[in-house]
C-alpha cells in the first residue's frame, strides 16, 4: 500500500530560500557546473583560490534570484544559466576585494582567501572573476544584459569607495549610509532580478518591477545584516559578533545611536569608532546605547519598510508558486534577526 506524503507540510518545514532552491534545482545544478568550468585556468592558483571562496558555502542568493525571476517571467530557454553564473562571479569578485580592503581574516567561518594566499593574489583573482563575468555577458549577446550588469559592476565599485570614505566617520548621515548599501549590495540584487525579465523579453514595466523588487530586497537584506552584527543571533549563523564595531564601520544602528545620543555618548562613539580606541566592555556599552535609543529596533523597522516596497513590486505579476516564494523571501531576509 502506497504512502501519501503531504507536500504542503513538507514545504512548511523549509525556509523560503530552501523552497526557491528546490524550485530551480535543475537550473542551479547547471549553474554550479558552469561555475566550475569557467573558473578553470592554466594558472593553478586561479581555480585554487577562486574555488576556496566559492566552496565556502554561501547562500547563492543572487544567482537564485536570476533563475527565479526568469521562471516568474515564464522563460523557457537556458540563457539564465550563464547569466546566473555571471552574477555569482561578480559577487564572488567583490567578496575577494572586500576582504582585502577590510583586512578580514575570516569569510563564512573559515580563513579568508587573503589570509591564506595574501592580498595581491586575492585582488588579481577577483579581477579574473570580473573578467570571466564579462566574457559570459558578451557570449549571451544581449546589449541590454551587458548594459545592466556592467552598470551594476561599476556602481558596486563606487559603493566600495564610498564606504571606504565613511569608515570611522561618525558624521555619516543616514542618506549617505543608504547610498552605500544601495550601491554595494542592492544594485546586484536589482540587476540579478532585472535580467530575468530581459531574457524572457517581457514588457518594460515587468523589467522595472523586478529591478525594484531586487533593489528593495537588497536594501532590507543589508539593513538586517548590519543589525545582526550587534545581535547574539549572529553567533548562531556562524559569524562573529561585533566585527563592524571593531573595524569602525558606520552602519545604520550606529548612525541612529550617535544622532540620538548626548555629547558624552557621542564622545564614546568617536573614541571607539573614529580613533578605534576600544577596551573591554566597550562593545557591551555600545549595545546598551543602541537599546536605549531604539537604534536596532528602528533599523529593523526600516528594513520592513523596504520589504513592503519589494512586495508591492511583485503586484503586476500573475499569481504563481514562484511569486509566492519571492514574497516569502522578503520575510525570510528580515526575520533572520529573530
Amino acid at each position: 500500500m502506497g504512502v501519501v506524503v503531504n507536500l504542503d507540510e513538507d514545504r512548511s518545514k523549509k525556509s523560503p530560500l530552501e523552497v526557491l532552491s528546490a524550485c530551480v534545482a535543475g537550473d542551479m545544478k547547471a549553474v554550479n557546473a558552469l561555475i566550475l568550468r569557467r573558473m578553470e585556468s592554466e594558472v593553478d592558483l586561479v581555480p585554487q583560490l577562486a574555488g576556496h571562496i566559492i566552496a565556502a558555502g554561501g547562500k547563492r542568493l543572487r544567482p537564485l534570484l536570476t533563475l527565479g525571476a526568469a521562471q516568474l517571467c515564464g522563460y523557457q530557454g537556458d540563457r539564465q544559466i550563464s547569466l546566473a553564473t555571471c552574477v555569482e562571479f561578480i559577487h564572488t569578485a567583490t567578496l575577494l576585494h572586500d576582504d582585502v580592503v577590510d583586512e578580514s581574516s575570516l569569510r563564512r567561518g573559515q580563513d579568508s582567501a587573503n589570509a591564506v594566499w595574501g592580498n595581491q593574489a586575492s585582488v588579481l583573482v577577483g579581477d579574473f572573476l570580473f573578467s570571466r563575468s564579462f566574457e559570459l555577458m558578451v557570449e549571451d549577446g544581449s546589449l541590454d544584459v551587458l548594459r545592466i550588469l556592467s552598470h551594476a559592476s561599476s556602481v558596486i565599485a563606487e559603493g566600495e569607495v564610498l564606504q571606504l570614505m565613511t569608515t570611522n566617520d561618525t558624521q555619516t548621515s543616514e542618506d549617505t549610509y543608504l547610498e552605500v548599501i544601495k550601491a554595494k549590495t542592492a544594485q546586484l540584487f536589482a540587476a540579478a532580478c532585472q535580467i530575468g525579465a530581459v531574457v524572457a523579453d517581457r514588457p518594460r514595466v515587468e523589467e522595472e518591477a523586478l529591478e525594484s523588487y531586487g533593489m528593495n530586497l537588497g536594501i532590507a537584506f543589508q539593513l538586517i545584516d548590519d543589525v545582526l552584527d550587534y545581535s547574539a543571533k549572529q553567533a548562531v549563523l556562524g559569524k562573529s559578533v561585533g566585527d563592524d564595531f571593531k573595524e569602525g564601520k558606520i552602519s545604520l544602528p550606529v548612525v541612529l545611536a550617535f544622532r540620538r545620543g548626548d555629547e558624552e555618548e557621542r564622545k564614546f562613539w568617536r573614541r571607539t569608532l573614529e580613533d578605534l580606541d576600544q577596551s573591554e566592555g566597550d562593545f557591551e556599552h555600545a549595545l546598551n546605547l543602541m537599546g536605549k535609543h531604539g537604534a536596532l529596533k528602528d533599523s529593523v523597522a526600516r528594513a520592513r519598510h523596504y520589504g513592503s516596497i519589494a512586495r508591492d513590486s511583485l503586484g503586476i505579476f500573475e499569481e504563481s508558486e514562484i511569486k509566492t516564494i519571492f514574497g516569502d523571501l522578503i520575510d525570510f531576509c528580515i526575520e533572520r534577526v529573530y
